[in-house]
């Protein structure tokens, strides 16, 4: 029997999964966790209008959903106040930044990002044969000014940010922002990932202008609408460009079930609000934990903190496998300096009793005195 012959590509490619699931964790430990506050889901979920939607598409889900996206997009169209051309639909973020490579980056063409930045990015540069150039974090934000400069020496196709951050959580205002799209290089792309945006100070977006050829914005339903099972994202930005997604994408990817919850979701502004206020509190009280116990919270615009465990990344290693010992799945940066901290998603309280009780044996058991 011969082997599979995968393109020579694929074959360069290593077999890997950018995040290990909590599911995974789970089975390899053969106990549930106590406290799911890795992942930076929203542990409050969905607004009880989305969960009602759910339930009445599931009685149509033997239909194929509409490949247009139709209602979702004039929903989101109104929302942003944008036509309905400026707004693509997708499987997540995720696979909206895959349909974006696929369409923008040709094997060799150069993609900047930062080092330690979100790796599913880097996944789909590699995965099409891109050549990933990378750029340190500066006081562990990204370092905008750097990543324009490092776009204009290489010659890069496109630029990746994360306005809030992950996995740091930290933050650029709009007009740092607004700089960064004015001093990109010609024909370069910011693909502006803006996943944790709803959790962010006023004053973190910069304005929309749908049509800026310079720039594509990728939001979710993911994070504070809820949603991360159904996987629902969309991409702003000029109508070309949306346009283009339809050459590429996946035409029946949404299902029914996923754009009922979304639509309904985004209409219920009141629920959006209580969970924002929510996490904020969770915010606070897990910077409140880590003080507790000597450590310090970096400051945060989403829904999750990144804890300082104030020594190296072996360290920070064993304090999150010791949280994981005892029940708590959390996890942390890739790449020093910011590895020496974990990151906890915003929880309930249950979530949060149970990580400040199993925080203080993690630490000992890691080897503080």
């Amino acid at each position: 029997m011969t082997g599979v012959k995968l393109s020579e590509l694929a074959a360069r490619l290593p077999a890997s999964v950018p995040f290990v699931g909590p599911e995974a964790q789970e089975r390899a430990r053969g106990h549930r966790f106590a406290a799911r506050i890795g992942a930076n889901e929203n542990v409050f979920g969905p607004s009880p209008a989305a969960i009602e939607a759910m339930r009445r598409a599931a009685g149509e889900v033997w239909k194929y959903a509409d490949p247009e996206n139709h209602d979702l997009r004039m929903a989101l169209a109104a929302h942003h106040r944008v036509a309905p051309e400026n707004v693509m639909v997708g499987e997540g973020i995720d696979g909206l930044l895959g349909y974006l490579v696929r369409l923008m980056i040709a094997p060799g063409d150069r993609v900047v990002t930062s080092l330690g930045g979100y790796p599913t990015f880097n996944y789909h540069v590699t995965g099409y044969g891109g050549d990933l150039v990378s750029v340190p974090y500066r006081d562990d934000a990204e370092d905008t000014r750097a990543l324009v400069r490092r776009a204009a020496e290489v010659g890069a196709r496109m630029v990746y940010l994360a306005n809030p951050d992950n996995p740091m959580g930290s933050w650029h205002d709009a007009r740092r922002v607004a700089e960064m799209i004015e001093a990109l290089p010609d024909n370069c792309l910011l693909v502006l990932d803006e996943a944790y945006i709803e959790f962010a100070p006023e004053g973190t977006a910069p304005p929309l202008d749908p049509e800026d050829g310079r720039v594509i914005r990728m939001r979710t339903f993911s994070k504070a609408y809820g949603l991360a099972g159904a996987r629902v994202g969309y991409a702003l930005g000029p109508a070309e460009l949306i346009d283009a997604f339809n050459r590429v994408r996946n035409h029946f990817a949404m299902g029914r079930i996923s754009q009922a919850g979304a639509q309904a979701a985004l209409a219920d502004r009141d629920w959006l609000q209580q969970t924002l206020e929510k996490v904020a509190n969770a915010r606070r009280r897990l910077a409140r934990i880590a003080a507790g116990n000597g450590l310090r919270a970096l400051p945060s615009a989403a829904n999750f903190v990144a804890i300082d465990c104030g020594r190296d990344a072996a360290f920070a290693r064993a304090v999150l496998d010791g949280l994981v010992a005892r029940g708590v799945f959390v996890r942390m940066p890739f790449v020093s300096p910011q590895n020496r901290c974990i990151r906890v998603s915003a929880g309930t309280s249950h979530d949060l009793d149970v990580f400040a009780r199993a925080l203080p044996d993690a630490l000992e058991q890691a080897g503080r005195g």
